[in-house]
């Protein structure tokens, strides 16, 4: 099995790219002077350091601990330690409270060394950083964004994982009352003054209902449960990929149409993402739809082309969050639940394989900007767009190929843990 005649690489392979993409990783993290903490920049060339989940420190603290636990290696969680302690001198500083960008994220980074490593100070910091956030509540949000990744619905989920279910509503309630309603339901505007309304998990309407949906059922909250459903109705009546598949534009208006293509297929703002939303609503509902509209996500995904560079944008990033890594989670999710063939996940990995630049500073990986030249950009360290997420990914795709834990070592707060369908136990007699 193969992509474009080159040859698959065994788990065994693809683990030690993993190990790889480690090394470079830790060879470009800078040390805070005192000899205690790490912490990393947005790409190897910058000065400025990045404390953010999206593209810096606190988005590497979770690969460090998933390789700690997949590989056995103690200086993993000596790293993760030295990431949080470098991380705790941007609490104070840093002037954003979102989950992605902001202090939310850091609080969510600092609980795991805590809660996994035993870290008090990291524990310490998780609690200031959201103490922080919810001094900085004006009633209705916290900044210019109004959405999962950098607003109130991302904050609430974050709140949540951390514990704080209080402070999880208030950041959530406000969508009852700027709720715009649809012919089909409901959306938001994702920022004051934006044209258009865009749909999808990471700026748009699933993003909302994600937060909504969560939040709602672990308070009891009935009322935002089913606000939740009304935007997902609203997004569920753009599709335009049924009655197998499912493709809902970009946003409406088309936003910046002359950057933005039409129609994308990653987690950020396609199909590989409103399927985690889909997966979400599976298990917070017994509605048969929602797990029949994570199915035409994943058929749409699988029949778009990807990951092969059908024209220039079409598919030139490798990240979690836009690229092949973020359809690689969702592929591992389906063979975790459902027992779904590895061929897909495969070929999205051996795609990441062919794509590494590998050396004896170790693996690393390039996304694309066919609109500059030179149009291969420099590697990133973080989440989004480099290793660490891409890392965390073919860790856990060998982990769940081989029979292993299907779950990763850090609970991303937007994509749901694995559940095992009734059918896929049934046939493995459990």
């Amino acid at each position: 099995m193969g992509l474009n005649g080159v040859k698959a690489p065994t788990l065994d392979e693809v683990e030690a790219l993993a190990v790889d993409g480690m090394r470079w990783l830790l060879s470009v993290a800078r040390d805070t002077g005192d000899g205690r903490g790490l912490v990393w920049p947005t790409r190897p060339s910058d000065d400025e350091l990045n404390p953010m989940l999206y593209s810096g420190t606190a988005g590497v603290v979770p690969v460090l601990l998933e390789a700690w636990r997949h590989l056995g290696d103690d200086s993993y969680a000596d790293a993760a330690v030295r990431a949080a302690r470098g991380l705790a001198d941007s609490v104070e500083s840093w002037e954003d409270d979102s989950l992605y960008f902001g202090r939310t994220g850091m609080a969510l980074a600092f609980r795991a060394v805590h809660d996994d490593l035993g870290d008090t100070a990291a524990g310490t910091a998780a609690d200031r950083a959201l103490d922080l956030v919810r001094s900085r509540f004006d009633g209705t949000r916290w900044g210019e964004l109004f959405e999962l990744m950098g607003g109130n619905a991302g904050i609430g989920l974050g709140a949540l994982l951390a514990g704080q279910e209080d402070l999880a509503v208030r950041a959530v309630e406000p969508y009852v009352r700027t709720a715009e309603r649809t012919p089909a339901g409901v959306n938001w505007q994702h920022r004051p003054g934006a044209p258009g309304r865009m749909h999808h998990i990471s700026h748009g309407t699933l993003g909302i209902v994600y937060g909504l949906a969560a939040v709602g059922h672990a308070s009891g909250r009935k009322d935002l449960v089913e606000l939740a459903l009304a935007g997902a109705a609203d997004v569920v009546s753009r599709d335009e990929g049924g009655p197998e598949g499912f493709l809902v534009p970009h946003s409406d208006p088309h936003h910046r149409p002359d950057v933005v293509e039409r129609y994308n297929y990653g987690w950020c703002h396609g199909p590989a993402g409103d399927a985690q939303v889909f997966r979400l609503l599976r298990d917070l509902s017994p509605d048969p739809a929602w797990p029949v509209l994570a199915d035409r996500c994943r058929h749409t995904v699988m029949h778009s082309g990807l990951p092969n560079r059908l024209r220039p944008g079409f598919w030139d990033n490798n990240g979690r969050c836009c690229g092949t890594a973020g359809v690689l989670a969702l592929a591992v999710d389906r063979i975790a639940e459902q027992d779904d063939s590895p061929e897909f996940a495969l070929l999205l990995v051996t795609d990441l394989a062919a794509h590494a630049t590998r050396d004896a500073d170790g693996a690393r990986w390039s996304n694309v900007e066919h609109r500059a030249t030179p149009s291969e950009l420099e590697p990133q360290p973080g989440w989004a767009m480099g290793n660490a997420g891409i890392v965390r990914e073919l860790l856990r795709f060998v982990r769940v190929v081989r029979g292993g834990e299907p779950d990763y070592a850090f609970r991303w707060p937007d994509q749901p843990a694995v559940r095992r369908s009734r059918q896929a136990g049934m046939a493995q007699g459990e």
